[in-house]
């Protein structure tokens, strides 16, 4: 069955009519790849194996860009998005693709994406997979302010937009989060300071759920009884972030967030790791589960042993990896979340962590931290680990495991591991944010003896 799209408006002053397109792979963000009088044409919601109607929107030397108007032959892995908001929100963008069809895909692009930009050929193995929707254990929703009704929606940003999608719900986001969006839309709506609030974090932790407002001035007391009735009623912790960004909870004690690991495991007794709204946690908690004891089945940390974790932000795999006995070494760029680190890890009882503040991107020879170690854990964020690697023969660890969020960054990285003598032993997917083109990965590199 044919199926059309609202086509997005476009600043171009003259559109292409609209021209049949055949579709024959997708890129790694997930937009459909056609051919065009000898260019790759992207389109964005296209699949493989489909026949499409699209209006070309922008010409480059080598490559097009389309917008899809029309599929006329559908691919069998296209399926109807579940979502209401999915044509204008831009939290998800391969909703119209099955969850299968969705990590094959990615498996197929991470390999691809290795060999090509690497030369790396690694035994693939099976993706880090869960639940497909209501996954996210955390969300930020944007505030937007009609200044003619006076109404305030809470939403999320479209697509390459800084305009609001008002949503009442989100099929991604924690069912117990989702349910909270139209109540608190409803509360926020009834406050005097309405107009001045900024974003609403959501938080579903172990300890319970929390909610963050950000706010540009203080609130009345007749706000403040409103939003403390509310965390009664919802059960739920409420903390309001005022503009030096510090937390006050509404009900005069601030209680943070708190999440296990090793908790479904006989080989360690669990570590609970604390974290503050606004800093980085991985919002998946059943693949970051899945992520660390992988990462720790790899390394198979033994007493003795030196790790070194690389932008190890709070502790989400030095705890784990000290918890199983080896002397870890942990460094982050972010000084708020080095004291939250260590007090984590003084919170664990473990004496065997050390973490140190520093900025991985600058020389890094006289840090107290450089010298030999025996294994190597690297979680950068997307710009990679490129100018830590340099340092890898003062380093000589006999293995190291990369985990990355940024395909391209992994294979440009890995390129130096092999050059200065490891090899490729494992390599598999990540799939962190079902329904999108994202694209998480895990590798292992040994030095070749």
């Amino acid at each position: 069955m044919a199926q059309f799209f609202k086509a997005k408006p476009n600043s171009s002053k003259q559109l292409s009519a609209k021209q049949s397109f055949s579709v024959h792979q997708l890129d790694h963000l997930g937009a459909g790849i056609a051919q065009h009088q000898g260019k790759v044409v992207f389109i964005p919601g296209a699949l493989p194996s489909e026949t499409v109607q699209a209006q070309l929107t922008e010409q480059k030397k080598n490559y097009a860009r389309a917008k899809l108007i029309k599929v006329e032959t559908p691919s069998a892995e296209r399926v109807t998005p579940l979502c209401p908001h999915y044509q204008s929100c831009g939290g998800c963008d391969l909703q119209h693709m099955s969850l299968a069809g969705q990590r094959e895909h990615k498996s197929a692009a991470l390999v691809d994406i290795m060999a090509k930009f690497a030369g790396a050929e690694g035994n693939s193995v099976p993706a880090l997979t869960g639940e497909g929707w209501h996954y996210r254990r955390r969300a930020r929703l944007a505030t937007l302010f009609d200044k003619n009704t006076k109404q305030l929606s809470l939403g999320f940003r479209a697509s390459n937009s800084n305009q609001v999608v008002p949503i009442d719900s989100c099929l991604v986001l924690a069912k117990p989060l989702s349910d909270l969006i139209a109540p608190f839309a409803k509360l926020l709506n009834q406050l005097a300071a309405k107009s001045s609030l900024g974003h609403l974090e959501l938080i579903d932790a172990d300890n319970g759920h929390f909610a963050v407002i950000r706010i540009t001035k203080s609130l009345n007391d007749k706000d403040m009884a409103k939003l403390a009735q509310f965390t009664e009623q919802h059960q739920i912790h409420i903390c309001l972030q005022d503009n030096n960004g510090e937390f006050h909870g509404v009900n005069g004690t601030l209680l943070l967030p708190v999440y296990q690991l090793l908790d479904d495991t006989a080989d360690a007794t669990p570590v609970s790791l604390t974290f503050t709204p606004g800093n980085f946690v991985q919002v998946n908690a059943q693949i970051n589960k899945a992520m660390v004891a992988q990462a720790l089945d790899w390394l198979a940390p033994q007493p003795g042993e030196r790790i070194l974790d690389l932008f190890c932000g709070m502790g989400n795999f030095s705890l784990p990896l000290a918890k199983l006995g080896a002397e870890v070494i942990g460094v982050e760029g972010v000084p708020e979340m080095v004291s939250q680190a260590r007090e984590n890890a003084a919170a664990n009882g473990l004496s065997n962590l050390t973490f140190y503040h520093g900025d991985l991107s600058a020389d890094l020879s006289c840090e107290p931290w450089m010298g030999k170690i025996d294994k190597l854990l690297l979680d950068p964020a997307r710009a990679g680990a490129f100018e830590s690697l340099q340092w890898l023969k003062k380093m000589k660890p006999r293995q190291v495991v990369y985990v990355s969020c940024n395909p391209a960054s992994l294979a440009r990285d890995s390129a130096v591991l092999l050059e200065r003598g490891y090899k490729l032993q494992k390599l598999g997917l990540i799939d962190m944010f079902p329904q999108t083109h994202h694209i998480e990965a895990m590798a292992l590199f040994e030095l070749a003896k």
